[in-house]
């Protein structure tokens, strides 16, 4: 990073601008900046796999599949993240570096990552009005976990294990494990 990165806290002008000029990803939270780390090859192959199906499934409709690269915006908590996998549907959503509306987010566990994936992202995430589907996905065992809001704004989760096949609503898409796990040895 900048020089900036000595100030204490960041303004969302100065992460955002700060984030262009730097090689390393850093996440943002309420003005603290917080580098990332790098993924093992299971985790690489696995959001591949997942961003994969979801660019060929929906290649030529109005969604759009995003990387690791793109940031999510949580507006009213002060937030920047960068999920492993996003999907916005929502046309108005055109910042450049980073996405406000998302149906769709993955998070592939990482030893280091899994409390955080599991409880502030999830509730973070949570806060995102457009948000329909939040899927956390081991790299040690073949389980996806979705949290998917109901018709009254509740969220459920669902597991899928082995053999089964994850329903992505958000994105219209079925995606079996075999799938996601595909050259991965577990």
């Amino acid at each position: 990073m900048s020089n900036q990165a000595l100030k204490s806290v960041l303004t969302v002008e100065e992460y955002l601008h700060s984030e262009q000029l730097s090689d390393i990803r850093h996440e943002y939270i309420k003005g603290q900046v917080y580098a990332m780390s790098g993924g093992s090859r299971e985790h690489d192959l696995i959001s591949g796999n997942i961003y994969m199906a979801l660019r060929i499934h929906l290649d030529g409709g109005r969604c759009q599949v995003f990387s690791a690269n793109m940031k999510v915006k949580i507006n009213r908590l002060d937030l920047f993240y960068y999920p492993d996998v996003s999907v916005t549907c929502n046309p108005q959503d055109q910042e450049k570096y980073f996405l406000e509306s998302p149906c769709l987010i993955v998070e592939v566990l990482s030893p280091s990552t899994e409390r955080i994936d599991r409880q502030e992202k999830l509730s973070n995430y949570r806060e995102l009005e457009s948000l329909q589907e939040y899927l956390l996905v081991s790299q040690t065992e073949k389980k996806v976990e979705v949290y998917r809001r109901g018709d009254r704004g509740e969220w459920n989760l669902e597991t899928f294990d082995q053999d089964g096949i994850v329903e992505l609503k958000s994105a219209g898409l079925q995606l079996p494990l075999s799938e996601i796990y595909k050259k991965v040895a577990l």
